[in-house]
């Protein structure tokens, strides 16, 4: 499986399947869910809290409406939002699920964020070694391209250096 870390707009993006760091209730508010949401319309998010509340660590699939995908994963990461923060336990299992739904849906490519990261509040180095690890170790059936996306600069930057860390192990 490739894996490829790159700067951008989850929102413009094209693949299989997009991936939304979402709350335990999937009602899509700021950061990548708000990206989401203002690309993909109203429908998105009403989609998406039809299929919730999910439990922590869970994800939960709807289509992409305006979205270039086939699938938008709505992982829950976080609980709530406001109701706590993310965990390493969280961001791993999100991680975790996010990947085996993937390739049960046949998807081939995925564009990943750092899940729990955001508002959610867990740190960025941390959150994104622990997704590096995450993707490192599964054994895909159908994935062949994994995107882990960063939004700005300095997440970019702290993105790479922890897939290099896991990569170089």
């Amino acid at each position: 499986m490739h894996v490829e870390v790159i700067q951008g707009d989850i929102a413009q993006q094209s693949a299989d399947a997009l991936v939304n760091a979402a709350g335990t209730s999937l009602q899509m508010g700021s950061g990548v869910a708000g990206a989401l949401r203002r690309a993909g319309g109203e429908q998105l998010n009403e989609a998406a809290m039809s299929k919730g509340p999910v439990e922590l660590g869970e994800v939960a699939v709807t289509d992409p409406y305006g979205l270039d995908a086939e699938y938008v994963i709505h992982a829950a990461a976080m609980p709530h939002y406001g109701d706590g923060q993310a965990t390493a336990d969280s961001i791993a299992n999100a991680t975790q699920n996010t990947l085996e739904r993937a390739d049960e849906l046949g998807a081939e490519s995925l564009v990943v964020p750092a899940l729990g990261c955001g508002v959610a509040g867990f740190d960025l180095r941390d959150g994104a070694r622990i997704i590096a690890e995450t993707i490192h170790d599964y054994n895909p059936e159908t994935l062949t391209d994994v995107r882990f996306i960063a939004y700005a600069e300095e997440e970019y930057e702290t993105i790479i250096a922890a897939v290099e860390a896991v990569s170089n192990e």
